[in-house]
């Protein structure tokens, strides 16, 4: 009965080794930190020099009336320069491993 739990743990154990499942779950973790991150370096650092040259300063306010429908442009905006702003670290940071690999 201990040799078939050793060996379900070893199953266990190769099958984390073989797909990365460590790997993959530590990469997840830091991309959640690194989004936290780059979130509050746009929302606190980039776009406040932003809404200084927007008239009334409020970026995420910012809308655009068709008819009846209003779209949230300054929030999508926001989340654009987030998405554009961790493709890029992220781009870095695997640039650098490949690197190191080599």
């Amino acid at each position: 009965m201990v040799d078939e739990k050793k060996s379900f743990m070893q199953e266990f154990i190769d099958f984390l080794n073989k797909y990365g499942v460590i790997g993959l779950a530590v990469a997840f973790v830091m991309g959640a930190a690194v989004t936290k991150l780059v979130s509050a370096l746009v929302a606190d650092l980039i776009m406040p020099i932003i809404a200084a040259l927007i008239p009334g300063g409020d970026w995420r306010a910012a809308t655009v009336n068709i008819g009846s429908v209003r779209l949230l442009v300054g929030d999508f905006v926001g989340a654009l320069i987030d998405f554009a702003i961790i493709a890029f670290v992220i781009f870095m940071i695997v640039k650098a491993i490949v690197k190191e690999k080599k």
